[in-house]
């Protein structure tokens, strides 16, 4: 089980020895293993699909195992052998886009596989710290200045609506059997690992219209805001909540700062040499869409030290660069 230790005389910090990572071939938890890795933690997880495994870079792929979350039998036989003493609950499918078109398939995938793992917590002698990933995607677009945690919730997509249902539940395992999670309701971070999120389809686009592949770079809706943090704002906000968070609370993770995605596209042009036609792709608009979200994460940064890096065109151009990269492979 983890240990507390005490730093300066007074900040309790808490010490793992096995670290768990559902969903460890996703984007985001590639950028959280490396990060734990380079800190020598000995990192385990669990993976559905077999193509990305060759991909994942990790000391030991004897460490990481094929599970779907949604075989409940077989999450109690793993998450028993590994004994962790620290979770972190990643695994969802979080194409916003992609649920309206399967909102069945992906609320009962979402829904299921974070019953089955705090069931499995529930019931077995173990007793780790669960960080669970919820989404700003749960408040949904009924609310107006800074959002803090008690703001109501109110999903306007499929897959906020199944997010909306793991961080009630979690919420529910916590008051009744006392489980040691924490919620964290991340908002928008730059992901240039995911293809399907808007700042990686367009820098993907500009890199296609530099190589003379395409003409005009597609978007949808560019009136609506976002809170843009980088992701290793965002994977130093997964740790330290981790290291620091309060048990049984919820934390808002985000910038503080919105940009309009009208302006936000156009400093991602500036950063090619070349003109950049755009336009408007009806297809890629939602059906229901979220206008504005402003984050208040003063709660995160008291409990945490917590705090964001670095200016967003700063983070725009390492965001751009590691999508060069990805393209001249």
């Amino acid at each position: 089980m983890y240990q507390l230790s005490k730093k300066n005389n007074h900040t309790k910090t808490r010490e793992f020895k096995k670290i768990f990572i559902t969903g460890i071939t996703g984007s985001v938890a590639t950028y959280l293993l490396e990060f734990l890795e380079k800190k020598n933690f000995k990192v385990y997880g669990s993976y559905r699909d077999e193509k990305k495994v060759k991909f994942l870079k990790i000391k030991s792929k004897k460490r990481i195992f094929k599970l779907d979350l949604n075989n409940f039998s077989k999450v109690k036989k793993i998450i028993n052998k590994v004994k962790p003493d620290l979770i972190f609950h990643l695994a969802s499918n979080a194409d916003v886009k992609a649920s309206f078109d399967h909102p069945r398939e992906i609320i009962l995938n979402n829904n299921n596989s974070t019953l089955n793992l705090l069931e499995t917590i529930r019931i077995s002698k173990i007793n780790p710290i669960i960080l669970l990933s919820s989404t700003s995607e749960v408040y949904g677009n009924s609310h107006s200045g800074f959002l803090n945690e008690n703001a109501p919730l109110s999903p306007n997509n499929p897959y906020a609506v199944s997010k909306t249902f793991q961080d009630i539940l979690a919420q529910n395992y916590i008051k009744i059997y006392k489980l040691q999670i924490i919620i964290t309701r991340m908002f928008t971070y730059l992901n240039a690992r995911r293809a399907n999120l808007f700042a990686s389809s367009w820098a993907r686009q500009i890199l296609d219209i530099e190589d003379g592949k395409i003409k005009y770079l597609k978007h949808g809706n560019l009136e609506s805001s976002r809170s843009i943090m980088s992701i290793s704002d965002a994977v130093n906000a997964y740790w330290l909540a981790a290291k620091k968070g309060k048990i049984g609370s919820i934390y808002n993770i985000g910038d503080g700062r919105n940009i309009k995605l009208s302006k936000f596209l156009n400093i991602l042009k500036s950063m090619s040499k070349k003109k950049i036609n755009t336009k408007l792709d009806k297809k890629l608009l939602r059906k229901t869409d979220i206008k504005k979200q402003l984050p208040n994460s003063n709660k995160f940064k008291k409990d945490t030290g917590w705090k964001v890096v670095g200016s967003l065109e700063k983070k725009l151009k390492i965001f751009f660069d590691e999508i060069k990269k990805t393209n001249s492979k």
